[in-house]
């Protein structure tokens, strides 16, 4: 098992950044692969990025295409969302998940089955 606490989360200006993280405990994230999904109030959570075990695939909506970034350090046991030219509709809550060791990303929430608690992000105009 693995157990996921997000932070980095706050209130930006439109254009700014942030960065989000993900710590774990438990196993590392050499048997996840790890997502970073999103979800504002009355809709669908979302799949912004994912990354694979090996670090080897990564995925980006085409929303945060070219804005957002996905990293992990294994020494610290940390995933990372690097966020730039954040836009007003980037306003949700945050949240990191495991999800089964695969070569094939899957961006289903429902396919992920640890999760962090979120961290908000707003991001005014």
């Amino acid at each position: 098992q693995v157990q996921l606490v997000e932070s980095g989360g706050g209130l930006v200006q439109a254009g700014g950044s942030l960065r989000l993280s993900c710590a774990a405990s438990g196993r590392t994230f050499g048997n996840y692969n790890m997502g970073w999904f999103r979800q504002t109030p009355g809709k669908e959570r979302e799949c912004v990025a994912a990354v694979s075990w090996s670090v080897v695939t990564t995925y980006y909506a085409d929303s945060v295409k070219g804005r957002f970034a996905v990293s992990i350090d294994n020494a610290k046991n940390t995933v990372y969302l690097q966020m730039n030219s954040l836009k007003p509709e980037d306003t949700a809550v945050y949240y990191c998940a495991a999800g089964p060791k695969s070569n094939v990303l899957r961006m289903t929430p429902r396919l992920y089955g640890y999760w962090g608690q979120g961290t908000q992000v707003t991001v005014s105009s």
